[in-house]
Order: C-alpha cells, then structure tokens, then sequence
C-alpha cells in the first residue's frame, strides 16, 4: 500500500504573531476578573495590582497591533472592538464595582453613583468623536480606576468624594481636552517622565497598602495635576 502523506495546518508567521495581540488584548478581560475576585474580598491593593497590570497591557497592544498590521492580517476580528470591550472592564465597571463597596461614598448614594459611573462611562467608549485629531481625549476620558484610586489615597469626606463622583460624570460630556500619554506628540518627553514616576509612585502605593505617606501622595497628587493641565496647555497654544 502506498505511503498516504498527512497534511499539517500550517499558519504564516505574521498571521500568528498579529493575533498573539489580540490575545494580549483579551488577557486584559482576564486581569479584570481577577481584579473584581480582589475587590469581592474587600482586597483594594491586589485590585489595584491587577487593574494596573490591565492598563500595561493597553498601553502597548495598541502599538504591537499597528506594528504588525493586525487589522490588515485579520479584518475578521477588530482590535478597536476588542479593545474597548476590554477597556470598559477595566476602566469602568470593576473600578464602580469598588466606589460602590468600599465605603468610600455615602451608604444612601453609593449605589447610584456606581450606576452613574457605569452609564456614562459606556457612552463615552461609544463616542465616535472621544478623541481628537492629535489623540487626545475630549472630556474626562472614563478613567474610573484611576478616579477610584485617587479615592482610595486620599479618602475624603463621604460627601466630598460623592461630590468627585458625579462631576467627573458630568464631566464625561464637557469638551475639555486630556493628554493621552503615549500618543500626544506635544509635550511627549516631558509626559512620558511624569508617567513613568506616577506608574513607580503608584507601584509603591499599592505595596504600601495605599498608604504611602504625604510626600508619595503629594507627589501623585502633584502628576495627576500635570496629566490635566498639559491639555488646557495645548488648546491655548496651537
């Protein structure tokens, strides 16, 4: 009998290594989840951890994707799609998951105001118009884990934080332009600086159990201050 030779499935390299992003992307959703069991717990830090983990992940399958054309290889699957659905986990409904149990709000508002970060956070990923020309963000860009983390530093007033809730909320709508660190040429030295020093502060915030002392969560205070500003910058000097 004749030697019947077995075909093997064979997939062309740059096919491979473009979805290997997409399944960088995916792990994000991953990193949520296991941020959500942390939060369950009452685990602020590891939730921190993980959500962090998510936002390494973001910042650079965005650029592996353009690299390797990912859209062109593979236009059955949209990176763009994959990423927001992702990006909504982590920036948006597990950080109001949070707000909501962590004692941070007022008990009669709590809930609502998680209701309101999870609503106006999913219009903003569905706003065409989210970002301008030059990559930066219009309104407040649904950073919610940042916004919660914030919280959980400084922890004001029940009332105060309430109040920091729903303006950033409201704040979602007001056509006011955001740095977006990796992708806005203006500047882009100077914010990559300030965000490698708020990502070693923010490192060391969570391993000191989100107390790391006045200097550390002034000097956080002082970048988070900067990464606003910079856009108020831009608008005023074209």
């Amino acid at each position: 009998m004749g030697r019947v030779k077995s075909s093997r499935l064979s997939i062309p390299p740059r096919i491979a290594a473009a979805f290997a992003v997409h399944i960088l992307t995916a792990s994000g959703a991953a990193c949520a989840l296991l941020a959500l069991l942390a939060a369950v717990q009452g685990q602020w830090p590891r939730m921190f951890l993980w959500l962090g983990v998510a936002l390494i992940i973001d910042g650079g399958d965005g650029t592996l994707a353009r690299a390797l054309r990912a859209a062109d290889l593979l236009p059955r699957w949209s990176g763009e799609l994959l990423d927001h659905v992702v990006d909504i986990l982590n920036y948006v409904f597990v950080p109001a998951y949070s707000l909501v149990a962590g004692g941070l709000l007022p008990r009669s508002l709590a809930l609502w105001l998680g209701l309101l970060a999870v609503v106006t956070g999913s219009l903003y990923f569905a706003d065409r118009r989210m970002k301008t020309s030059e990559h930066y963000f219009r309104g407040f860009p649904a950073l919610w884990n940042v916004a919660a983390f914030y919280l959980f530093l400084l922890r004001p007033a029940p009332w105060l934080a309430a109040f920091i809730v729903a303006a950033l909320a409201a704040l979602t709508f007001v056509p006011f332009h955001v740095v977006h660190p990796l992708r806005v040429p203006h500047r882009r030295g100077l914010t990559m600086g300030a965000l490698t020093a708020w990502a070693l502060l923010a490192v060391y915030a969570v391993r000191e159990d989100l107390d790391p002392g006045l200097p550390t969560v002034a000097a956080l205070s002082a970048l988070a201050i900067y990464f606003v500003g910079v856009g108020f910058l831009r608008r005023h000097h074209p």
